[in-house]
C-alpha cells in the first residue's frame, strides 16, 4: 500500500490529483516523545562548503543527543531525493528533516511521508506553499529569509556604486526557493533604481566551477558589465576567477556581491576582490533538534522558524572570519 501510494505521488505534482486532496485531508502526523529517536536527514548535495557545514552540524547534534540517523546525499537530483525519503519511509524513520533541491518536485516525497504518518520538518529551502502548506502537511520551516537576503545584497550594490551599475546575476538552483526568492528580493529593490540594470542573467547552480564558467561566457557577451550578484558564495568565488582570467580586477572595475558568509567569501573581502555578502547560516543542528523536541511535546509551532542571518563586509570581515565556515 505505502508504495503503491508512493509512486502514485511521484509521478508528479501535476498528477497529484486525487491523491494529493486525500492525503491533504489527514491530520498532521503527530511524534510521540520518547528517549531515543530514528530520525531521517534528507540532504540535497554535498558539492560546497555551505551544505557539508549544515550536515555536519546536524550529525554532531544527532550524535549528541545520542540519536541514529539516518542519512541521505540527492547528489544535486531531485528524483533521487524523492526516493530517499521514500526509503527513509519504509526503514521506519520518526521524523524526516528535509532540504528539499526544488519546490515543486519534493511535493510527492512530503505528502507520501505525511502518508505514512512520518512528520516532514524542511531545512533551509522550501516547498511550493501552493501545494503543501506547514502546520498541514509538513510541520515548519526552519530557515532565512531569502527574499530578505537579496534585498541586502542589492542595497549594499546600491551604496556602493551610488545608484549606478551594469549587473550580471548569477542565479542559484532553477526552481529552488532560494534562487527562486534571492532573485526576487533583488530585483524589487533595483526596480526603483533606474541607474541599475541587470544585463545578464543565468544560472550556475549554487557550484563555484559552473558559477565561473557561467560568469566568463557572460563576461565575454557583456564586457562592459561593472558588477556581479551571485545567489551564492561559490559561485561568486568562481566569478572572481572568471574576472581575473578575463584581465580585470575584481573589487575594482567590477563589485561583486553575494550570499552565504563563508570563509573563502570573508577572505575575498578583506582582499578587497568582493564588496559584501549577506549571511545564511548553515549550522542547522541545534535549532532543527530543537524545534523537533518542542513538535514531540505538542507545542504548536510557528510555520516558519526563521534564522537570523549577518552582514559582512570590509568593516567586520576581518574580525569575524575565524568564526566562519
Amino acid at each position: 500500500m505505502l508504495r503503491r501510494t508512493f509512486l502514485m505521488l511521484a509521478a508528479g505534482v501535476a498528477t497529484l490529483g486525487v491523491s494529493a486532496a486525500a492525503v491533504s485531508a489527514q491530520e498532521l502526523p503527530k511524534l510521540k516523545q520518547k528517549d531515543k529517536y530514528k530520525v531521517g536527514f534528507a540532504q540535497t548535495e554535498s558539492n560546497n562548503p555551505w551544505r557539508i557545514a549544515q550536515t555536519e552540524s546536524m550529525k554532531a547534534e544527532a550524535a549528541k543527543l545520542g540519536y541514529q540517523l539516518v542519512y541521505t546525499d540527492a547528489a544535486g537530483s531531485a528524483a533521487k531525493q524523492v526516493a530517499d525519503v521514500n526509503s527513509m519511509i519504509a526503514q521506519g524513520v520518526d521524523l524526516i528533516f528535509l532540504a528539499p533541491r526544488e519546490e515543486k518536485p519534493l511535493i510527492p516525497a512530503v505528502m507520501a511521508a505525511k502518508k505514512a504518518g512520518i512528520p516532514v520538518i524542511l531545512l533551509d529551502r522550501n516547498v511550493d506553499q501552493s501545494l503543501a502548506k506547514a502546520g498541514k502537511d509538513y510541520v515548519t520551516f526552519i530557515g532565512s529569509d531569502f527574499v530578505e537576503e537579496g534585498r541586502r545584497a542589492a542595497e549594499a550594490l546600491d551604496k556602493a556604486t551610488n545608484g549606478t551599475a551594469k549587473i550580471i546575476q548569477l542565479e542559484g538552483t532553477t526552481g529552488s526557493s532560494p534562487a527562486n526568492d534571492r532573485r526576487k528580493g533583488f530585483e524589487d529593490y533595483i526596480k526603483n533604481k533606474p541607474g541599475m540594470k541587470i544585463i545578464a542573467s543565468q544560472s550556475g547552480d549554487f557550484a563555484r566551477d559552473k558559477g565561473r564558467q557561467v560568469a566568463e561566457t557572460l563576461l565575454q557577451a557583456h564586457p562592459d558589465a561593472t558588477a556581479i550578484y551571485a545567489h551564492n558564495d561559490e559561485m561568486a568565488i568562481g566569478a572572481i576567477s572568471a574576472l581575473e582570467a578575463a584581465g580585470k580586477k575584481p573589487g575594482q572595475d567590477v563589485q561583486i556581491v553575494s550570499i552565504d558568509g563563508t570563509r573563502d567569501a570573508l577572505q575575498a573581502i578583506i582582499d578587497g576582490k568582493m564588496l559584501a555578502t549577506v549571511e545564511c547560516n548553515p549550522k542547522f543542528g541545534p535549532k532543527a533538534f530543537e524545534t523537533m523536541a518542542r513538535y514531540a511535546k505538542g507545542e504548536q509551532i510557528e510555520p516558519w522558524v526563521v534564522n537570523t542571518d549577518r552582514f559582512f563586509d570590509k568593516s567586520n570581515a576581518k574580525q569575524l572570519i575565524a568564526d566562519a565556515y
